[in-house]
């Protein structure tokens, strides 16, 4: 089955700028747009801002300057009420996991799905589903915080993908993980893709992105290395 794209952005992000106390700026003037069934590699060193722009992408930070909009929310005018069912449509994977430890594995999957009131007969099968999928159905009532880095890692794959949200992100979701085990990683972020998910994911390992036909952008000090040319008009005509 072929992926499913239109034409219509699920993420719009124009001149963004994202600065930390003191003065610290980790993003700079950043455009870039996204349409809905994209998969997106969003690459650079260390440091150069692909963590704080999935913040901004998610919620979880605002832009000082800029707009961020995601599926038709601009993200500076979200009112607090919105934010749980907004969330709810993206799923994303931590680089620091952000697993529940004294939870078992298939506890920390199922949760996503629980606040979107699955039922439980349901919940349970994509649970199962996700961790024959990702190997590690042998874990299924293992605690997380018993679990070796890329074990969790997986876990924190499986839990973002539970709920089939329309948006993914992945940051550095390979980064603890064989080649063997980063190839299973992402059959299933190509699986969720032909279902129709966009998928951000930000990573410094070329092996997974080398021989992608999908869309590479690169930051390089917080900057977009090569501006994306679908905002150029927009910018251009900003006043």
């Amino acid at each position: 089955m072929d992926k499913q794209k239109n034409s219509k952005s699920i993420v719009e992000i124009v001149r963004a700028t994202k600065i930390y106390t003191p003065d610290v700026v980790a993003l700079e003037d950043i455009s870039l747009s996204i349409v809905y069934g994209e998969m997106v590699f969003l690459t650079g060193m260390s440091g150069a801002g692909k963590t704080t722009l999935l913040k901004l992408i998610c919620g979880m930070e605002n832009p000082d300057k800029g707009l961020v909009e995601v599926a038709g929310k601009d993200l500076n005018r979200i009112k607090g009420g919105e934010i749980p069912k907004f969330r709810q449509q993206i799923g994303m994977a931590y680089q620091d996991f952000k697993l529940l430890p004294d939870r078992t594995v298939a506890q920390n999957i199922a949760m996503a799905m629980e606040v979107s009131y699955e039922n439980l007969r349901t919940i349970k099968k994509r649970v199962g589903e996700l961790l024959q999928k990702l190997r590690l159905e042998h874990k299924h009532d293992a605690l997380a915080g018993n679990l070796s880095r890329g074990e969790q890692q997986r876990v924190t794959i499986a839990r973002a993908v539970a709920n089939s949200p329309r948006l993914v992100l992945a940051d550095e979701p390979t980064g603890n993980l064989d080649s063997k085990t980063t190839r299973i990683v992402m059959d299933l972020f190509e699986q969720c893709n032909l279902s129709g998910t966009t998928l951000i994911i930000a990573t410094h390992d070329e092996s997974i992105y080398r021989r992608s036909e999908n869309r590479i952008l690169e930051l390089h000090s917080g900057r977009l290395v090569a501006p994306d040319d679908r905002l150029a008009s927009i910018i251009n005509n900003t006043p």
